[in-house]
């Protein structure tokens, strides 16, 4: 027999989906008090969250009527015109605060700010109780006790205090960033020994720079220091934030904040845009740190897709896609050859008497004049003069500097960015001088990043020129590799590099790319036939131009050991400063280290 399930049973069946944790109370609250437009928002939480969540906000608060309609199903004031298709606010279900109440013990208390009183309603079990007057400021405490109580078999999946902790910070941080105007204010224990775990105050400052400072405040003054902005415009849609410099990356993408009309969501198709944008400089196993914020026409996305409102759709998927892409890349090529600033913090910082291996990012101190290290922006502030159209000669044969401009040129090169070539060290790392300091260069990393760039720029314009070899190269494979080489091969040919089949499992070389000069044949095509086998069916290799370009620039660059005179260490740091991106390698690594003359001098206790 087919009957109607009571209410209270339909409540603890919703609450599965809208209250899958105490991270998702947490945020359907604070969305709540963002939407009762709250200028200041307090959460405190015990116990991961388990055994106490408290949000209070001073925004509009709700009269005796509105609690009453509140912590009913599918009440709300949010959807004016019942229009699922214009929703300008986080929430829009009335869902939220009914499933809380049929899981835990809740009480909210409010008050409207011309009342004389406010008052208060409690929710047990599903059990609701009659509003009763109470004495409280305007706006809105909502307090849930022992969640999930009248669901013990929830309580057997949770995770441990410190994990659901975490998840609750991670929710109200992601909601801090998208409202700079707004104070939050998160705290963690017992009232006796309470622990803040975020604590960010609202800014009034432009829009943009009220975000840089919130996500300074939250993703680390590093993140600032080093955050390229993002503004870009299409078809009505508007894109901004910020992204950092490849150099300061992350082994996993926790680091990637992406908003949709001021909802932190997590979605594959942006996520995929930002891993495009920067599939040039960082290697597979390293992630951007970014916080792109999305404005569209609320008609145009559709967030109505699941209760946690975590997932959105777009309409025109592929235009939000290449808005983001281009965005990013654009604010990329106007870094220049912009490094990490961590980067001159962590040498500094492993020169520091008593701070042995200091790792990049941190902060070096003690030892003579311990002073906190402040970054240098003079290469940055530098590199836009330098940038001009590629048109440099080849690096495997860099010209000397004629007789007339020989007795100037160690004084002019010192004013270039990158400075006057100094020494070489250990065959591989070239040392410059400029007019306030030192620049470390790895030869071989420059180098592979200036290779690769002219590749593109080659096979964009003209293709990539290619030259004979005098005695084919012939080089042996495992079959099925040199089966799938040679699929490839007019693709191949396409990027300067002529194979042929000369029998099972044997391939014979006759041209390769005249921008790698003398390079190691046997050696490129056996990496190159281990990128076609990773690459599979699915993609061709210019769609992967990423892969393919960087093994063959870094088989022509400068070795390691190579040891380089005067004239072509100049001749390498020149093109740095003519090439975007020069400051990290095809892997996201930096290709240079700036050493300020202050700080050098700080070391020896000279300042």
């Amino acid at each position: 027999m087919i009957r109607r399930l009571p209410e209270g049973t339909v409540n603890r069946i919703a609450a599965g989906e809208v209250v899958e944790r105490p991270a998702s109370a947490v945020k359907e609250l604070v969305e709540n008090s963002i939407d009762a437009s709250a200028r200041h928002i307090e959460v405190t939480v015990r116990d991961g969250g388990k055994s106490l969540i408290a949000v209070v906000d001073d925004g509009v608060g709700m009269t005796r009527e509105d609690l009453d309609l509140a912590i009913q199903r599918h009440a709300t004031s949010k959807l004016r015109d019942d229009n699922l298709v214009d929703i300008r606010t986080l929430g829009f279900r009335g869902e939220a605060l009914p499933s809380i109440g049929a899981v835990s013990r809740l009480s909210i208390t409010s008050r409207v700010p011309d009342a004389d009183n406010a008052w208060t309603i409690t929710v047990n079990g599903g059990a609701v109780s009659a509003p009763m007057p109470a004495a409280a400021p305007s706006g809105t405490r909502v307090e849930i006790r022992d969640l999930f109580f009248a669901t013990p078999a929830r309580l057997k999946f949770m995770k441990g205090d410190r994990s659901e902790s975490n998840q609750i910070v991670d929710i109200v941080r992601r909601l801090a960033m998208a409202r700079p105007d707004i104070s939050f204010m998160l705290r963690e224990g017992d009232s006796d020994k309470p622990r803040d775990r975020l604590r960010v105050s609202a800014t009034q400052s432009d829009l943009l720079d009220a975000k840089l400072q919130r996500l300074s405040d939250i993703m680390g003054r590093e993140f600032a220091e080093n955050a390229l902005p993002i503004n870009a415009e299409r078809q009505g849609v508007q894109l901004s934030g910020y992204a950092a410099v490849p150099t300061l990356s992350r082994a996993n993408s926790m680091q990637q904040y992406l908003f949709v009309n001021g909802r932190p969501v997590r979605d594959r198709l942006l996520l995929g845009a930002v891993r495009g944008a920067y599939m040039d400089f960082l290697a597979r196993n390293r992630h951007p740190m970014v916080a792109i914020f999305l404005e569209i026409d609320p008609p145009d996305v559709d967030v109505n897709v699941h209760p946690m409102k975590a997932e959105v759709r777009f309409r025109e998927a592929g235009l939000i896609r290449g808005l983001i892409v281009g965005g990013l890349k654009q604010a990329l090529s106007d870094s220049g050859h912009r490094t990490s600033t961590s980067v001159a913090a962590a040498a500094l910082g492993s020169f520091q008497p008593g701070t042995p291996g200091l790792g990049a990012g941190q902060r070096p101190g003690g030892g003579f004049g311990a002073t906190e290290f402040q970054p240098s922006q003079h290469l940055a502030s530098q590199s836009s003069a330098f940038q001009s159209p590629f048109n440099s000669p080849d690096m495997a044969t860099p010209t000397a500097p004629t007789a007339t401009d020989a007795p100037n040129m160690e004084d002019v090169a010192r004013d270039f960015p990158l400075g006057a070539a100094r020494a070489q060290l250990h065959e591989t790392y070239i040392i410059s001088q400029t007019n306030d300091g030192m620049i470390v260069t790895d030869q071989h990393a420059a180098h592979e990043r200036l290779v690769y760039e002219r590749m593109k720029n080659s096979l964009a314009e003209s293709g990539i020129a290619r030259q004979a070899l005098l005695i084919p190269e012939v080089i042996e494979l495992d079959e099925a590799a040199a089966e799938k080489l040679l699929d490839r091969a007019t693709e191949l040919a396409e990027l300067g590099l002529v194979v042929e089949g000369f029998g099972a499992g044997t391939v014979v070389v006759r041209e390769t790319p005249a921008l790698l000069g003398d390079v190691d044949v046997q050696g490129l095509v056996r990496d190159l036939a281990d990128e076609v086998m990773s690459l599979g069916e699915a993609f061709g290799l210019k769609e992967r131009l990423e892969e393919v370009c960087g093994t063959m620039a870094c088989h022509g660059s400068v070795r390691a050991g190579r040891r380089l005179n005067v004239p072509e260490m100049n001749a390498i740091l020149r093109e740095m400063e003519q090439t975007p991106h020069s400051g990290q390698c095809n892997h996201g690594r930096p290709t240079y280290v700036e050493l300020r003359l202050a700080d050098i001098e700080r070391l020896f206790g000279r300042r």
